[in-house]
């Protein structure tokens, strides 16, 4: 499997863990950053650019890394066609990617020890997502991000003065 991983510097030490995880395991991985902990970076830029690679196909999955997880969660679903989750154990890896149809799963660097995380992102992997009940809330969800990305389209351009 193809799997984009990123982190900014909060992540970025569960992220080496996680991508040496990975490749153990036989996936291919690509390292989209950041490449340190030292020097402090958004982690937007890396989120985005994990979901960019799942969404546009060069990824099969993707894996991202900040302090608590959230921030770049939040990043990552920004990105038409991601359902980024934050996971902190097995049971909600699994769950995240059976019944949420989770395609990138995020973990918190400060708040998700290396053996739970690893642990995590197997199960994450191993599962499938579930077809069933859970399709209809799936695609609840597309229709919120279709319609969001419409309703900019259709609003004319700002340019200046109060909203």
């Amino acid at each position: 499997m193809r799997v984009a991983i990123g982190s900014d510097h909060g992540g970025y030490d569960l992220k080496v863990v996680l991508a040496a995880a990975l490749v153990a395991a036989g996936h291919t991985v690509e390292d989209l950053g950041t490449d340190n902990a030292e020097v402090p970076v958004d982690y937007p830029a890396y989120g985005a650019a994990v979901g960019r690679a799942v969404a546009g196909g060069e990824a099969d999955l993707g894996v991202c890394a900040c302090g608590t997880g959230i921030g770049i969660s939040i990043a990552a679903n920004k990105v038409e066609g991601v359902r980024a989750a934050v996971v902190h154990d097995v049971t909600t890896a699994r769950l995240a990617r059976k019944h949420n149809h989770a395609n990138v799963v995020c973990f918190g660097g400060r708040t998700v020890g290396p053996s739970t995380a690893v642990d995590a992102l197997e199960a994450f992997l191993a599962a499938t997502p579930q077809p069933g009940r859970h399709d209809r809330r799936v695609a609840e969800i597309a229709a919120l991000e279709r319609a969001d990305l419409e309703r900019a389209a259709a609003q004319p351009a700002r340019t200046g003065g109060r909203p």
